[in-house]
């Protein structure tokens, strides 16, 4: 298959972000981060140490849905950094689209405990890390990535990985 849209998926402070920034500057593609699509009220939340409940996700889940679609359908590659714990939220994710590569950061929760406590102004605070690796079932139908690897090693490894439209 070849990956017209990446979506980069693992816990809070994996490296999602700065590792899709890279890989879509490299294939000059576009870059979302579903953190950007997220409610005020539902960021507050989080800021107030409380995670999102499937239901506080639905409508989340349901317009990332839509922007992969809209990508593909206008044939502009993208890369996504979205935590999508879930089996079920891939699942709805990736429904109708065909051509997505997940890439999953796996990081130890002592190497994401460390990051996240560089990061204080973060919504996502320290005290949710443990509620996030509880939630997460880690994909059977993803390229698994170390998220302890440099940024360029990481997006070189889902380059060789890969094929790129």
């Amino acid at each position: 298959m070849q990956t017209k849209f990446f979506l980069l998926m693992g816990v809070s402070g994996c490296g999602k972000t700065t590792i899709g920034k890279a890989l879509a500057q490299q294939l000059e593609w576009d870059f979302y981060d579903a953190d950007d699509f997220h409610q005020p009220k539902k960021i507050a939340k989080m800021a107030g140490g409380n995670p999102l409940t499937d239901e506080d996700r639905a409508p989340w889940l349901a317009s990332l849905q839509g922007l992969i679609s809209d990508c593909l359908k206008a044939n502009k590659p993208s890369v996504l950094a979205c935590s999508a714990l879930k089996e079920r939220y891939r699942q709805q994710l990736l429904k109708d689209n065909d051509g997505v590569l997940i890439v999953y950061l796996k990081g130890s929760l002592n190497l994401i405990r460390l990051r996240m406590a560089s990061r204080p102004r973060h919504y996502m605070k320290l005290a949710l890390l443990q509620s996030q690796f509880n939630a997460l079932e880690e994909p059977r139908d993803a390229l698994v990535i170390d998220a302890s690897l440099s940024v360029d090693k990481i997006v070189t490894q889902i380059l060789k990985k890969t094929t790129v439209k």
